[in-house]
């Protein structure tokens, strides 16, 4: 008797075990950016770059070619791939101790040359591979390794909101943060993420989606309470939305 297909994994992610803890949503944010390049037809000419932190192992699990970086160095990586080879889709997909820290020099300038890239940015609040430090992104008050009684506004500062930063560059052609917390966060990741690779497609110029993303392990939390954590928490300090899009304005 034939089997009707409710669900098949995306031809763009590799059959092999990830490497995540339980409850994080790293794998989500995979199958999202694997449906994306499936359905663009894209497979072929897409290019990924994975630098340090919990995304490093990417490459083991995206179909296309992919290319390691070091840490924070995937915007000049993939600029360089990208003016190389213009004809091919190329994307970094990154962390907030990635992106935010050690690498906030290199996306600064890659979207203020309009770099025809798109970056994948997972906000979790902390540097989750090596052990739950402070980063650029942690709230106030957050309790982290380097920071066990929270983060002080007075001695830290307050978290940097790169959405909202590079929304002001004009080589920034769209920039949308989104969550996958829940199913209608995650239709809208989906959709923005398509939207950023259709408009590298059409060489419009810079763009990124951050994700909120969790990270039950160093939070401390379980993978349930990590989602009501993330959505009571952080959505308040890094509001959702679109933050600039040019397409929008030619309409």
């Amino acid at each position: 008797m034939d089997m009707d297909v409710v669900y098949k994994k995306s031809a763009a992610l590799e059959d092999v075990e990830m490497h995540y803890c339980p409850g994080c949503t790293h794998g989500i944010i995979h199958k999202l950016v694997a449906e994306v390049i499936e359905e663009l037809d894209i497979l072929g000419d897409t290019i990924g770059v994975a630098p340090v932190g919990c995304a490093v192992f990417a490459y083991d699990y995206f179909a296309c070619d992919m290319h390691e970086a070091a840490h924070g160095r995937a915007p000049a990586v993939a600029t360089g791939i990208k003016r190389a080879l213009p004809d091919k889709m190329v994307f970094t997909y990154q962390g907030d101790g990635d992106l935010a820290a050690i690498g906030t020099a290199e996306i600064v300038h890659a979207a203020m040359r309009g770099e025809k890239i798109t970056t994948i940015f997972v906000n979790n609040t902390n540097y989750g591979m090596t052990g739950g430090q402070m980063a650029p992104t942690t709230l106030v008050g957050q309790k982290v390794t380097t920071a066990p009684l929270g983060r002080s506004q007075e001695h830290y500062g307050s978290p940097i909101k790169v959405s909202e930063m590079l929304s002001t560059i004009d080589g920034a052609a769209y920039i949308e943060r989104v969550t996958v917390h829940n199913m209608p966060g995650i239709i809208r990741a989906k959709k923005a993420i398509k939207k950023a690779f259709q408009l590298q497609q059409e060489g419009a110029g810079f763009t990124l989606v951050e994700v909120l993303s969790t990270c039950p392990t160093n939070w401390g939390l379980t993978p349930n309470d990590s989602l009501d954590w993330l959505e009571k928490n952080m959505i308040p300090v890094f509001p959702l939305g679109v933050y600039r899009d040019i397409s929008a304005k030619e309409k």
